[in-house]
C-alpha cells in the first residue's frame, strides 16, 4: 500500500469521509434546485433525484471496494475525489444547457411521462458520475484504515459516523445557509472547492501529482469565473430581478405594460401587475366574480382571505375595482412577499402571513366572505390543500353565504384529470359548484358555496359595476359558468396523487404544443424546426 505521510494520521481519513458525506448531500439538494426551475420540485422529481443518486452511490461502493482490494493505492481514491470536485464545479457552467438540450431532444421523441424521462436523463448525465466517484470513498477508506481484524469494527463504525455527521451538516447548510444566501451555483462551487482542497492536501503532502493538481486548480478557477451566475433563464435579457428563496426560483420581468413574477422557467407566469391598472387578461379577472356572488350588498364590504398570495395580484385587482376591501393573505415564501412590496405595489395595509395555507386555517377562528385558493406549487397543488379534509376546513371558515374560488391551473380534457379530481372533491363538500374556463389559457376557475343564490347575487351585483371592462368580463363569466356535475374522483389526506395527475396534464399540454413542430421535424428535419422558430 502507498504510504503517503498524511495517511499515517487517521484524522485525515476521517475528514475525507466527513467531507465526502457532506458533499453528497449538498449535491443532492443542489440537484433539486438545479432541476426545479425546469421540471418542478414535486415529489416525482425528488424521487428521481434520490433514486439515481442511490444507484450511483451503490455502484460506487461496489467499485470502490473491489478497486481497493485489487490495488490499495490511495492515489487512486484521491484522484477520483479530484475528478468529482471538477465535475461538480462544472455543473453551474454547463448543467442548465444539458437540461435544456435533453428536454429539447425528448420533447420530440417522448409522448408520455415527459417529466419523468427528462428529469431522469438529466440526473443520469449530470449527477451520477461524480456521485459514483464519491461512492467509492467509504470502502476505500475502510481498506486504508483497518490495520487488523481486532479494531476493524471500531474503525468502520467511526468512518460511518463521520460520514453520517457530514451528511447531516451537508443537508442543513445548503437549505438554510448557502442556497438562500449565495444561490445554487455558488453552493456547487463551495462544495466542489472543499473536495478539491482535500485532494490537493493529499497530493501536495506526498509531493506528487503536481500536473493533475495544477490542471484541476486551473479548471476549478475557470468554473468559478464562468459558473457563478445564478441565471437559470440564461436566454432572458434585462430581467428586473432573478434569485432564489428557500422554496423557489424567482424571476421578475418588467415591460411597458406589466410586471410579472415567474417561479419556474418552463411553466409560465405566476403573478402580474398591470401598470395601467386595467384587467390582467388572466384568471384573476374571472376570480373577481367571487365577491359579487356573496350576500353582501356591495363587494367593498367583503372580507377576503387569499391562500397562496403570491405578489398580491388578486388583492391589488380587488382593491382597484371594488374599493378598500378588507384583504389578508397567506404566502409560504416570505421572499415572494418582499418582492410583492418592492415591485408589485402590494398595499402596506394588506397583511400577509408567512405560513402554509392549511396550517393557517387550523390556527385561526375567523370567517370570511371570500376565500381564494391559489396555492399552486410548480406543476400542481400541494396535496394537503387538495383533499376533502382541506376543503371542509375552508368551508368552516366561510360565512353562511360565503364563496370559495379555486384556481385550477392545468385544464385537462381526459377522464380522471387533476381538475376533475379537484372538482369532484370540492363537490363532496359544497352544495353549489360552478366552473368557467379562462379564455386563452389552461386555467379554470371554480366557485363553490352552500348559498343557492350565488348566481342571482352575481347578476344583481353586476348591475352596480360602472367600469365597462369589468362589466364585460363579468358578462363573460356569467355566460360561461357551468354547473358542475360531480363524479366520484375524491381526494383525501390519505390518498391525493396530485403529482401524477399533474404530470398527465403536462403530457397532454406538451403533445398539443409540439404537434406543429413535430410535423415540421418529420417533413423537414432539424433545419425546418430551426427555420420555424
Amino acid at each position: 500500500m502507498n504510504t503517503t505521510p498524511i495517511l499515517k494520521n487517521k484524522v485525515f481519513l476521517y475528514l475525507t469521509e466527513f467531507f465526502a458525506g457532506m458533499s453528497v448531500m449538498a449535491v443532492e439538494l443542489g440537484a433539486s434546485r438545479l432541476l426545479a426551475p425546469y421540471f418542478s420540485s414535486s415529489q416525482i422529481v425528488w424521487t428521481i433525484i434520490i433514486g439515481t443518486i442511490m444507484i450511483a452511490m451503490a455502484l460506487g461502493n461496489i467499485f470502490g471496494g473491489r478497486s481497493a482490494d485489487k490495488n490499495p493505492n490511495p492515489d487512486k481514491l484521491y484522484g477520483r475525489i479530484l475528478i468529482a470536485s471538477i465535475w461538480i464545479a462544472a455543473i453551474p457552467v454547463v448543467g442548465k444547457y444539458i437540461i435544456l438540450g435533453i428536454s429539447a431532444l425528448l420533447i420530440f421523441t417522448v409522448s408520455t411521462n415527459f417529466l419523468i424521462w427528462a428529469a431522469f436523463a438529466a440526473c443520469m448525465v449530470i449527477f451520477v458520475f461524480p456521485l459514483f466517484l464519491l461512492g467509492t470513498v467509504t470502502p476505500s477508506l475502510a481498506k486504508y484504515s483497518v490495520d487488523s481484524l481486532e479494531d476493524s469494527g471500531k474503525i468502520v463504525g467511526t468512518l460511518g459516523a463521520f460520514n453520517t455527521v457530514g451528511s447531516i451538516i451537508g443537508t442543513f447548510v445548503p437549505t438554510f445557509i448557502s442556497i438562500p444566501a449565495v444561490g445554487t451555483s455558488i453552493t456547487f462551487l463551495i462544495f466542489a472547492g472543499i473536495l478539491l482542497v482535500l485532494s490537493l492536501i493529499y497530493f501536495i503532502s506526498g509531493k506528487k501529482g503536481a500536473v493533475k493538481s495544477t490542471a484541476a486548480a486551473v479548471i476549478f478557477l475557470l468554473c468559478c469565473l464562468f459558473g457563478k451566475s445564478d441565471s437559470f433563464a440564461f436566454w432572458e435579457r434585462n430581467l428586473t430581478y432573478e434569485g432564489e428563496s428557500i422554496y423557489n426560483y424567482l424571476q421578475v420581468k418588467e415591460s411597458d405594460r406589466s410586471v410579472i413574477l415567474s417561479t419556474n422557467v418552463l411553466f409560465g407566469v405566476q403573478s402580474i401587475l398591470m401598470k395601467d391598472e386595467g384587467l390582467t387578461g388572466m384568471y384573476y379577472d374571472y376570480a373577481m366574480a367571487a365577491p359579487l356572488m356573496t350576500g353582501r350588498d356591495e363587494p367593498v364590504d367583503c372580507n377576503v382571505l387569499i391562500l397562496g398570495m403570491g405578489t398580491g395580484t388578486y388583492a391589488h385587482q380587488c382593491r382597484n375595482y371594488y374599493g378598500d376591501m378588507e384583504i389578508e393573505g397567506v404566502e409560504i415564501d416570505e421572499k415572494i412577499t418582499a418582492l410583492a412590496r418592492e415591485y408589485f405595489e402590494l398595499p402596506q395595509d394588506v397583511n400577509v402571513t408567512t405560513y402554509d395555507g392549511r396550517a393557517y386555517l387550523n390556527a385561526i377562528d375567523g370567517k370570511y366572505d371570500v376565500i381564494m385558493v391559489d396555492a399552486y406549487q410548480d406543476i400542481t397543488i400541494p396535496f394537503q390543500m387538495s383533499s376533502v379534509e382541506f376543503f371542509t376546513l375552508v368551508k368552516e371558515h366561510l360565512k353562511e353565504d360565503g364563496v370559495m374560488v379555486v384556481n385550477m391551473n392545468m385544464r385537462g380534457s381526459s377522464e380522471g384529470s387533476i381538475n376533475q379530481y379537484l372538482a369532484d372533491t370540492i363537490s363532496s363538500v359544497f352544495g353549489e359548484v360552478y366552473t368557467v374556463d379562462v379564455k386563452g389559457s389552461t386555467n379554470r376557475e371554480l366557485f363553490a358555496s352552500d348559498n343557492p343564490q350565488m348566481l342571482e347575487n352575481l347578476a344583481g351585483n353586476q348591475q352596480k359595476i360602472t367600469d365597462d371592462a369589468l362589466y364585460a368580463m363579468m358578462d363573460r363569466v356569467s355566460d360561461n359558468l357551468i354547473a358542475y356535475e360531480a363524479g366520484n374522483y375524491i381526494m383525501t389526506d390519505d390518498k391525493a396523487p396530485v403529482e401524477l395527475l399533474g404530470m398527465k396534464v403536462i403530457d397532454e399540454l406538451i403533445r398539443e404544443e409540439v404537434a406543429y413542430y413535430k410535423r415540421i421535424y418529420e417533413e423537414q428535419g432539424v433545419q425546418g424546426v430551426i427555420d420555424a422558430l
